[in-house]
């Protein structure tokens, strides 16, 4: 797959798309201890390492306007577990609060869609808790609904 240099990186008025970079790991924290009211550092040193080191399959995107963050979207191409062909797997979606309402998250939804595309995929795929109605809305109104797994869980004591 051929990689998308920043030049070409899609933008929406004055917010451009592009791969995260070492520098953006600071933001990335803060914008999801903002979300999450939770600031995990290196949780997201660790995911960064894995998603941002440029390998094909796997992407870490940032919206930025005038060199600053206003939020990130991370997945991959998973194939095979359970019996599931390829596809592409949104882990993490955050666009700053004060940001929301302005089509960034579309945008980098959109985005990282292209880039599965072009890593030979046809479905995109995210796991979401119950109680996230807010995420629940936003990626229904983007076409995505119940798939074909059930997610089961046994609490280990």
């Amino acid at each position: 797959m051929a990689e998308m240099d920043e030049s070409s990186a899609p933008e929406l008025g004055a917010v451009r798309v592009r791969p995260a970079r070492g520098s953006d790991l600071p933001s990335v924290v803060a914008i999801d201890a903002e979300n999450t009211g939770v600031a995990k550092a290196a949780y997201w040193k660790d995911r960064f390492e894995w998603y941002a080191g440029r390998q094909p399959d796997r992407f870490f995107l940032v919206a930025e306007r005038e060199n600053r963050m206003l939020g990130f979207i991370v997945g991959e191409v998973r194939a095979w577990e359970f019996g599931s062909p390829p596809s592409g797997w949104i882990f993490a979606l955050h666009v700053s609060p004060s940001a929301r309402l302005h089509g960034l998250g579309t945008l980098l939804f959109e985005e990282i869609c292209v880039r599965f595309r072009k890593a030979g995929v046809s479905h995109v795929r995210t796991m979401l808790a119950k109680d996230a109605h807010l995420l629940l809305s936003f990626f229904r109104s983007l076409g995505l609904m119940a798939g074909p797994f059930i997610q089961l869980e046994k609490r280990l004591e």
